[in-house]
C-alpha cells in the first residue's frame, strides 16, 4: 500500500493544453490582479506557472495546484 502512495505522490502536476484557455479565463475573473503574463502557460513548464501564481496570490504550491485543478 505504501508503494501506491509513493507512486501517486511522484505524479507531477500537469495541465492539459486544451483546457487551459477556459481555466485562464476563470482565474482572471476570480483574481482580477492576474495578468496575461502571470497566466502564460507553456506545456511541460507547469512549475513555472505555479510559482508565478504562488507569488501573485500568496498561496502555497499545493493551494495553487488545487485551485487550477478545481476551478
Amino acid at each position: 500500500m505504501d508503494t501506491v502512495k509513493t507512486a501517486a505522490a511522484a505524479t507531477p502536476f500537469a495541465i492539459a493544453d486544451n483546457t487551459w484557455s477556459a481555466t485562464k479565463t476563470k482565474l482572471k475573473g476570480k483574481f482580477t490582479q492576474l495578468t496575461d503574463t502571470d497566466l502564460h502557460f507553456v506545456a511541460g513548464k507547469e512549475s513555472e506557472l505555479v510559482a508565478r501564481l504562488q507569488t501573485k496570490l500568496h498561496k502555497s504550491e499545493a493551494e495553487v495546484q488545487k485551485l487550477i485543478s478545481t476551478i
